[in-house]
């Protein structure tokens, strides 16, 4: 029998951070051909296999890099604590086991579809747009920690912005603005568009969260240089190009001639509440002795690569905490993961 938290640990003791998967993606391509099921590494270097002969098609995308930063793997007090665990090892974990066991009771009703995918923590979402031409679902589960009595249904938008400003160099005790002065300016007034914005909208989900991510500064003796990194978290009503535009024309009012580039452009996406699949998860854990509810996130997910283009009923799923990610004491309750194996397992037999 499949031993789901062995299989877990070795993937955490795997180091995988984002364009570093190929060690990772080989060992599961290894364990998915000993459990029987049709496995390989596609052309991004994601981790498929695929199991079932008959019934709807569903799709169990995961990803399995982490973001950077080396956590002690250990088991202790029911714990397993680990880079990855929680974002999104875990959950890719249970995707494995659930579908083996389903498929091994007989009781696989659907053609299931595994993806292991590289970069999503890159912001690239490299493997997910590699195989969002390759697959036609009539479900899909996204592997993302929601804990294992909730299901979410929408992550925001995002958008990436790099600042730069240029000036010539200026003496401290002189009238004229520093460079980093000019930065603090744009990121004041960054923040009071989001704050006015956000002033009429109380749901987290409909707000724009933006976050400061890097600065730097410097001089040659001649010119005075300071550079910004920006997020911003984007609700559904605010594309990624309507808010790059904003920003621009914001950056040129306030520090005159700036540089301001864009990248990781993701709209928001949500799905209905009303699927099918919505609806046999929150059986599912009604009857593994759970009470199901919906949230949406405020971060993002590969969810909104496919989503769109799939256009069929999506959910993302998975044990874990949320508040873990990325977090120096990532860790995962080992009872919560076989709770989340047990749901996703009577999800697959009953998705038929």
């Amino acid at each position: 029998m499949l031993d789901d938290i062995a299989l877990l640990r070795q993937m955490v003791e795997i180091s995988s951070p984002s364009h570093h998967e190929e060690a990772l993606a080989t060992f599961l391509v290894e364990q998915m051909q000993q459990l029987g099921f049709a496995a390989r590494r596609d052309e991004a270097g994601n981790a498929i296999a695929q199991v079932g002969e008959h019934g709807p098609l569903v799709v169990l995308l995961g990803h399995i890099d982490t973001v950077a930063g080396v956590v002690p793997v250990r088991q202790e007090a029911g714990r397993l604590y680990g880079r990855g665990t929680v974002d999104a090892k875990g959950p890719f974990a249970s995707f494995i086991v659930a579908t083996h066991r389903a498929y091994q009771a007989g009781s696989l009703n659907c053609r299931v579809v595994l993806i292991g995918a590289v970069e999503e923590e890159a912001a690239t979402s490299k493997g997910a747009h590699f195989v969002v031409d390759q697959y036609a679902p009539d479900y899909c589960v996204i592997g993302e920690p929601s804990g294992w009595e909730r299901v979410t249904l929408g992550y925001k938008g995002r958008l990436l912005a790099t600042y730069r400003h240029e000036q010539a160099g200026a003496h401290s005790a002189g009238e004229q603005k520093a460079a980093p002065e000019h930065m603090v300016d744009f990121w004041m007034a960054v923040q009071l568009r989001c704050a006015q914005y956000n002033a009429e909208r109380d749901r987290l989900f409909e707000q724009i969260n933006p976050s400061l991510r890097a600065v730097a500064s410097g001089s040659d003796g001649l010119n005075d240089w300071c550079e910004a990194t920006l997020g911003l978290r984007l609700p559904e009503a605010i594309a990624p190009e309507q808010m790059a535009e904003e920003l621009a024309q914001m950056a040129l009012q306030v520090t005159g001639e700036t540089t301001i580039s864009f990248t990781g452009h993701c709209p928001a996406f949500r799905s209905p509440r009303s699927t099918p699949l919505a609806s046999a998860f929150v059986r599912a854990i009604r009857g593994a002795g759970g009470n199901p509810g919906f949230v949406h996130k405020t971060g993002t997910a590969d969810m909104n690569v496919v989503g769109p283009a799939w256009k069929c009923p999506i959910v993302a799923y998975g044990p874990g905490d949320s508040r873990l990610d990325h977090a120096p004491d990532e860790h995962i309750v080992l009872d919560e993961y076989q709770r989340g194996i047990a749901v996703l397992t009577t999800v697959l037999a009953n998705l038929s």
